[in-house]
């Protein structure tokens, strides 16, 4: 097992940590949840980076990954929907979305034995749905339209990004 694999994984069983710390009365639990959105978020970058690096990209890497990244994303967005924070649209947007790109990633996988590489757009949505989602976690009192207006933006970019990865998949498939 890789490097890049063990952080991905590492990052899977963050996913159930982040909501149970999220919900806590604690004084500081959403600070303490964003910690953990935050370290799942840098051994994201991490676990790329050692990959690209050091020659670890594994076929099972490139789907670890974002799957690490999609349900940690997905659980942050329904954490902050079930607080009232953003509209519940939001989150099936976000979900169709996502399950759009799983059975695009399945079918490609099962197709050609791979998946695309993640792009400068998806790489940068994910970045912008991060600060967002940490700022509505941070600041849960900011006024819901300009919650949803930020959320929106965030889910605009995700769909600019699925859009470049479905021309990407036509155009191999031609």
């Amino acid at each position: 097992m890789t490097i890049p694999n063990l952080l991905s994984l590492f990052r899977l069983l963050l996913v159930p940590v982040f909501p149970l710390v999220f919900f806590q009365s604690w004084p500081n639990a959403r600070q303490w949840a964003v910690l953990i959105y935050l370290v799942a978020f840098l051994t994201d970058i991490a676990d790329g980076w050692i990959a690209r690096h050091f020659n670890q990209i594994t076929p099972l890497g490139r789907v670890l990954d974002p799957l690490a990244d999609k349900l940690m994303t997905f659980v942050v967005i329904l954490c902050i929907t079930i607080e009232g924070i953003i509209p519940l649209w939001t989150v099936a947007v976000f979900f169709c979305k996502e399950l759009a790109m799983a059975i695009g990633s399945l079918a490609m996988y099962h197709k050609l034995g791979d998946v695309i590489s993640a792009n400068w757009l998806g790489k940068a949505a994910t970045g912008v749905f991060f600060v967002v989602c940490v700022l509505l976690v941070l600041f849960p009192a900011i006024p819901r339209p300009w919650a949803t207006g930020l959320i929106s933006v965030a889910l605009a970019m995700t769909i600019a990004a699925f859009l470049s990865y479905l021309f990407q998949y036509m155009k191999l498939l031609r």
